[in-house]
């Protein structure tokens, strides 16, 4: 059955949506993700699982060191295997490392202040 055949939804939960795309193994890893404001919808951070993602909307999301932008094709009425469940959205943008987006690390204390600090320890 084709994932976008019979469905008349017009709107799904968030939570519900990424299990049923299998971006996450759980509805709950979902609703977490969705607590910790880790997914977007459409450029607003979401803080409830309960969002409501629509056919043509942008989700943005981690997944396990990237970062993806998709958008969403279906609906899905339930979980499928993956190749079906790759019919409910669409690559809407190059996925981006995590690494790469976090600023580099830099201590506070850098170069000749961190010997003054230890110096003056002793």
């Amino acid at each position: 059955m084709d994932m976008t055949e019979g469905v008349e939804r017009s709107k799904a939960r968030l939570d519900q949506w990424l299990w049923f795309a299998r971006f996450v193994k759980s509805r709950s890893l979902a609703a977490r993700l969705c607590a910790a404001g880790a997914v977007t919808v459409n450029g607003s951070p979401v803080k409830k699982a309960n969002h409501p993602v629509r056919m043509g909307d942008i989700v943005v999301l981690p997944q396990g060191g990237w970062q993806r932008t998709v958008r969403v094709v279906a609906l899905g009425i339930r979980r499928v295997p993956a190749p079906e469940a790759r019919l409910l959205y669409e690559e809407a943008a190059v996925s981006v490392r995590l690494a790469d987006l976090a600023p580099a690390w830099m201590p506070l204390l850098a170069g000749d202040e961190l010997d003054a600090a230890s110096a003056a320890a002793d």
